[in-house]
């Protein structure tokens, strides 16, 4: 047998449907038999294709052409294919092959399998394509919307007071505040110290503190003379110049200078 390689069945045409009547038969040397049996046979390595001679097998064919009157042409076309395919099949027995240059019969099936796949990728895309919808026949575009416009009429209603009250109140709470500290009358602890040092004397009795205020002093400033005062006896009773004296809880404080034996 034959070194031919199989190869896949779409790599060949599909056995045509005919009636016994219309069924090429051939009678050549080394086949006797219908045309589709002998492409099966050599699909599957049955029979070899060097013991068939491709001349006879196209005088055949003319002649099969010529004598059907009422011929199909898709049966014609079909009978074509297969004694083309017959024709390769031998050549590539015949003829020395380069594989580096010509493909095997495998690899022409590959890529014819895989033309195949593209071409019915391709139109099952194109028939999803076509089936969606289309703008402007189901579906339709939506307008460019509009912006809103807001527009806002006010309607004032004021008399002249008003309109003056209103700007004084915006303006004083715009103005910058300024704050003005009021001058107070106080008696600071050194005055006191001094004033409270001059009156006390070496020989003088019990005195009460409400004694050392200046004559004629105003309310406040008899506060802070006041404070300062009792600020004044403390300190010199921590220095020891001068005895404090206080019967009860609240009541008057005396004061009186120690005597420096």
């Amino acid at each position: 047998m034959s070194d031919e390689p199989e190869t896949d069945g779409f790599f060949f045409p599909p056995e045509p449907v005919a009636s016994d009547e219309g069924a090429l038969t051939l009678n050549i040397d080394g086949w006797e038999g219908p045309l589709d049996l002998l492409l099966a046979l050599a699909r599957n390595q049955k029979v070899d294709l060097r013991e068939i001679s491709i001349l006879e097998l196209v005088q055949e064919y003319l002649k099969y052409i010529a004598s059907a009157q009422t011929l199909r042409l898709e049966l014609a076309a079909d009978y074509l294919v297969m004694a083309a395919w017959l024709t390769y099949l031998k050549s590539g027995l015949l003829l020395p092959r380069d594989p580096e240059i010509d493909p095997s019969p495998e690899e022409l099936a590959l890529r014819l399998q895989m033309r195949l796949e593209r071409l019915n990728a391709m139109r099952e895309s194109g028939s999803r394509l076509l089936a969606r919808d289309r703008i402007g026949r189901d579906v339709f575009m939506r307008g460019a919307p509009e912006g809103l416009r807001v527009v806002k009429d006010r309607h004032w209603q004021a008399e002249y007071y008003d309109l003056i009250a209103a700007y004084s109140r915006v303006k004083m709470r715009s103005a910058p505040a300024i704050h003005i500290v009021r001058q107070r009358m106080v008696m600071t602890l050194e005055d006191a110290l001094a004033r409270v040092s001059m009156m006390l004397g070496e020989a003088i009795d019990w005195m009460d503190i409400r004694h050392f205020l200046p004559p004629g002093a105003p309310p406040e400033l008899r506060k802070s003379a006041l404070a300062s005062s009792f600020l004044a006896t403390l300190e010199l009773a921590r220095q020891g110049k001068l005895i404090l004296q206080q019967e009860d809880s609240f009541a008057p404080l005396r004061i009186k200078a120690t005597t420096h034996g």
